[in-house]
């Protein structure tokens, strides 16, 4: 069936369902990485049941700040498109229905220490031969076949050892995290996709697969460019804070009554800046600062030049100027600035919560947009448990369903 956005000016639908119309996903997952990887697989569709403590919940219903009685703004952040079901895995019961649950889903998506799930009776081996169709996807700190395969993984300290504080920050001054949590948040996408890749893999051969991804390796993989050219130096590259290390000017500059972003990509866009944005052609034809290299060369000399120029306009005529001549240019916005900026009010990207939720309460829109629409969040982020009720009614009427069929057997799984 067709799905609906909510926006001001009323509901759109959109022409088509969703991609993964009638996929399900049994997220066991907690925290960061595991849920986000679950939250975009319900963003393009497919029904998302959240497993959590009864008496705890996710780890982040007590982190951030109170949204509702059960929420919090981090858990906000990586579980909308999700049903909530509160389940005790240390329990007979809990567990029974738990792989209950797995024998009709297409994905399990968890985030246990290496062999804890294993331990539970839900690890890949033990779900994979009631279901064998079953894509499930296991997240972990380290690899789990190294010495650290037990480590937990938290990732301040996979930002730390795969070098990627070593990246940011200035170069006089001590590393720098990342200022959201980049390693768990591309390991949730890595994780959302190698799903993808199996869940198209699957429409040939009709099997599953088990997807292994481990903090460390996808912080490593995060370093792309830098990590390369630090094997190819034999050591570390010098961190350029906001600066490009090998592109001038290009970085966060100052106007005369703020910051703005410039990125001057090539010889032709600097003649332009110095020609019709700052009236300084005599910049363009000095030979220290006529290309790329020599300004990068010559940084000590050309920075202060330029820095100077430009502190001469305030930011809105600066920016006027340098949209003109086509030269890349932008505010440097606070972050509740971009939030409810007209940019973000346009794209429907930021939504209120309504319901229960704090008046103050929003959850980010997904930022897929397919055949011109934005997709849409179709639930709220869920209290803690609110769908235990209706989840478990739907396992006892598979059960009942099941135990008609003539011949009994397993449950159908989703998909199949």
């Amino acid at each position: 069936m067709a799905e609906t956005t909510a926006r001001e000016d009323g509901p759109r639908t959109l022409p088509r369902p969703l991609p993964l119309d009638g996929i399900r996903v049994l997220d066991l997952s907690r925290v960061l990485a595991g849920p986000w990887s679950a939250m975009c697989l319900g963003d393009l569709g497919a029904e998302v049941i959240k497993v959590e403590h009864p008496e705890r919940g996710d780890d982040t219903r007590d982190w951030g700040l109170r949204t509702g009685a059960t929420n919090t703004s981090y858990f906000d952040a990586a579980n909308r498109n999700k049903r909530s079901i509160t389940l005790d895995l240390a329990s007979p019961e809990g567990l029974a229905v738990a792989r209950d649950l797995a024998r009709t889903c297409d994905v399990v998506v968890q985030n246990f220490k290496t062999g804890g799930a294993d331990r539970l009776g839900l690890g890949y081996a033990a779900l994979s031969t009631e279901n064998p169709r079953l894509i499930y996807c296991s997240i972990s700190g380290y690899a789990s076949d190294g010495p650290e395969a037990t480590r937990p993984g938290y990732d301040i300290v996979v930002q730390g050892e795969a070098g990627l504080m070593a990246l940011n920050g200035e170069a006089e001054r001590p590393p720098l995290k990342f200022g959201v949590a980049a390693v768990d948040l591309f390991t949730g996408q890595y994780a959302a996709q190698g799903v993808l890749a199996a869940l198209f893999e699957r429409e040939r051969t009709g099997r599953g697969r088990h997807i292994e991804l481990a903090l460390f390796d996808c912080g490593l993989a995060l370093t792309a460019y830098c990590g390369l050219e630090a094997m190819v130096r034999g050591h570390d590259p010098v961190r350029a804070g906001n600066a490009h290390p090998s592109i001038a000017p290009y970085g966060v500059f100052q106007a005369g009554d703020g910051p703005i972003v410039l990125a001057v990509g090539n010889n032709g866009q600097y003649r332009r800046l110095c020609d019709e944005v700052l009236a300084r052609p005599d910049l363009a034809s000095d030979p220290r600062f006529s290309t790329n290299l020599e300004r990068s060369r010559n940084r000590a000399q050309f920075l202060p030049a330029i820095e100077a120029e430009l502190a001469r306009w305030t930011r809105a005529d600066l920016l006027a100027r340098l949209d003109a001549a086509g030269i890349p240019c932008g505010e440097v916005l606070g972050l509740h600035e971009a939030l409810t900026s007209d940019r973000a009010r346009a794209g429907d990207l930021v939504l209120p919560q309504g319901g229960d939720a704090s008046p103050a309460a929003h959850v980010l829109a997904p930022p897929y947009r397919l055949d011109g629409e934005r997709l849409p969040v179709r639930r709220m982020p869920p209290a803690l448990g609110a769908s235990s009720a209706e989840i478990r009614a739907e396992c006892e009427a598979r059960r009942a369903a099941e135990a008609e069929r003539p011949m009994g057997g397993p449950l159908r799984p989703a998909g199949a």
